[in-house]
């Protein structure tokens, strides 16, 4: 049975202005004129008979069919990519230096470095913890981990996983000090690993802004809020990736069912030309493989004492995903 595809190079230039959000910087991109562009997502269009982008004003946003099919698209022509490169190019060997941060690097990344070790043995990793944008320019840096909102320019970057946020206690902590309400958090020691608008995000989720009387720690990172959780120095919040080993080990416990959107997302961010190297590339390939493996982005089940709903839940966009494109297509 015959696959029925859409023409190829019109999904080219489609997967290069969402991605891009650039009429212009997707033409440039692929070497051919403004009108080109537009013309080829027009015949993307015509082809699927649904649109992909809308005008709104003198703006365009993609449709929500142009947005369910961007990531689908981009995977196939990052696969095919790194295919191409594995076949093209000599085995992988030689040094990485990867900087990740903090958190994601101590509590999900070095456990499950052995599985990327017996893969690649003649690659060498040099790691190091920090969550600096001016990293993914830096000479000394090959390939970056962070956790942001993809505000990066001339570099290339895509999106890892989005996070969801909960507070996280030690077991021993609540045997100690029950908490049995939101209001029992006044007597427990609040944990951030930010500037407090974590924090304030999930109280306001859970109706409880005007909540007093808790003291506040700022430890600087999430690793640090967490760590400071698991020896009972107070209450942190967890997200879905770094605290679900700690969370099945029983080091830590969620005492209310509600999570909340991270106002950032991971990503895995390089510059333009370490993108194509040999060695980049299958530590990317397996940085996704094994978020794959952990099902992580597919929805994190919060299991506490308490079944609270968040109000509301914030959209977030795709890997380089514009909610609205800088120019109309146009001839």
């Amino acid at each position: 049975m015959s696959r029925r595809l859409p023409p190829l190079n019109p999904l080219r230039a489609f997967e290069a202005v969402a991605r891009s959000g650039s009429l212009t910087r997707a033409a440039a991109e692929l070497n051919v004129t403004h009108g080109a562009v537009s013309h080829q997502v027009r015949a993307l269009e015509a082809a699927l008979k649904v649109k992909l982008f809308e005008r709104a004003g003198p703006r365009l946003k993609v449709t929500p069919q142009g947005a369910e099919l961007l990531p689908v698209v981009s995977g196939a022509f990052d696969g095919i990519a790194a295919a191409t490169a594995r076949m093209t190019r000599p085995s992988s060997s030689g040094t990485l230096a990867v900087s990740c941060v903090p958190a994601l690097l101590s509590l999900w990344l070095i456990p499950r470095l052995g599985t990327f070790i017996a893969q690649f043995p003649d690659i060498s990793l040099r790691l190091s913890a920090s969550n600096d944008p001016q990293d993914i320019r830096s000479p000394d840096i090959d390939i970056c981990i962070r956790y942001g909102d993809a505000s990066w320019s001339d570099c290339w970057y895509r999106k890892w996983t989005d996070l969801e946020l909960f507070p996280v206690v030690s077991p021993t902590l609540v045997n100690n000090r029950p908490i049995r309400t939101i209001r029992d958090l006044a007597d427990h020691v609040l944990l951030h690993g930010d500037d407090g608008r974590e924090w304030h995000t999930w109280l306001a989720a859970a109706d409880a802004l005007d909540l007093r009387g808790a003291q506040h720690h700022h430890l600087g990172d999430a690793r640090l809020s967490t760590e400071a959780a698991v020896h009972g120095h107070g209450v942190a919040l967890g997200d879905s990736v770094t605290a679900s080993s700690l969370l099945a080990k029983g080091q830590l416990m969620t005492p209310f069912k509600l999570s909340v959107p991270a106002v950032d997302a991971f990503y895995v961010a390089c510059r333009n030309e370490v993108r194509s190297a040999a060695v980049a590339q299958v530590f990317i390939d397996w940085l996704f493989a094994e978020r794959d493996k952990s099902s992580i982005g597919s929805g994190v089940g919060v299991s506490g004492q308490f079944n609270m709903r968040p109000r509301r839940k914030r959209k977030r966009s795709d890997d380089r995903m514009p909610s609205e494109l800088p120019a109309p297509l146009s001839e």
